[in-house]
């Protein structure tokens, strides 16, 4: 879309020159939202374009004859992975819609914290024992009042993520700070790292720190969007530390007795 600027007015004393300055910007405004909708909807093409053509692929193979038992497992084996890892993209595409639909429930309670945690580690627990993880835990008492569902999808990212990139025999930190202004939950690990100037991007929707990682274990890059998303919808914030090679740890700040910013949406 080529939005044309008007011309303006050089007379301060011109009624049309404020009108005409508006309308100049509210015409950027839609400019810029109009290059955000092409790049989104060339990121999910390209997201979905991916599995969509192994999964093509493979099933032609498929169709040989000649191929041994061995090599139509594989395919076959592939084809399922290519099939979960599409329907993790569509799933994370609908959270991330439903997330910025002001009309998503935002249900408050108040809750254990560390018990959440807890939790959250056990369910992932097949993960990371499977690499052989260190986990080190260090959950202090914390009560907190948030949305517990959508709570529990961020704490899940982010191990997910952490045990995703720490490799064999490496350590995952999951540690909660609280003092009178507000709550910390650190998750740190030992894995492969982020560079710095990667680092401001890493929770923009599709982005990957490192293009050339193995696609099955770089994910759709939704992950993050969905957890800082949720994060400002509790009036928090969430920051990253990383070195390449040395780990890296992400901090979620909650104000102590956390409400959302907005609560138009509450229940």
């Amino acid at each position: 879309m080529n939005i044309s600027k008007l011309p303006g007015h050089d007379h301060s004393g011109d009624p049309f020159s404020k009108i005409i300055d508006n309308i100049n910007y509210m015409s950027k405004e839609l400019g810029q939202i109009e290059q955000m909708r092409q790049e989104f909807v060339s990121n999910v093409s390209h997201e979905i374009q991916s599995p969509l053509t192994s999964i093509s692929g493979f099933a032609r193979a498929l169709k040989n004859e000649n191929i041994s038992a061995e090599e139509r497992v594989h395919y076959l084996s592939i084809i399922e992975t290519e099939s979960e890892r599409l329907s993790k993209i569509s799933d994370n595409l609908l959270k991330l819609t439903a997330l910025e639909s002001s009309q998503h429930p935002f249900e408050l309670q108040e809750y254990r914290l560390d018990k959440q945690l807890q939790q959250i580690v056990l369910r992932c627990e097949p993960q990371w024992t499977a690499k052989q993880i260190d986990m080190n835990l260090a959950l202090s008492k914390a009560v907190v009042t948030a949305d517990k569902d959508l709570l529990d999808q961020v704490w899940m990212n982010l191990l997910n993520n952490a045990i995703k990139f720490t490799p064999d025999h490496g350590t995952i930190g999951i540690a909660i700070h609280v003092d009178e202004e507000k709550l910390e939950v650190a998750v740190s690990d030992t894995g492969i790292g982020v560079a710095e100037e990667e680092q401001l991007h890493l929770f923009e929707r599709f982005y990957k720190a490192d293009k050339s990682r193995n696609r099955n274990q770089g994910g759709s890059g939704l992950g993050l969007s969905i957890v800082k998303k949720i994060i400002d919808m509790h009036g928090g914030t969430v920051s990253v530390i990383s070195q390449p090679n040395l780990g890296t740890t992400f901090t979620v700040a909650l104000c102590a007795g956390t409400v959302p910013r907005s609560n138009k949406t509450l229940k």
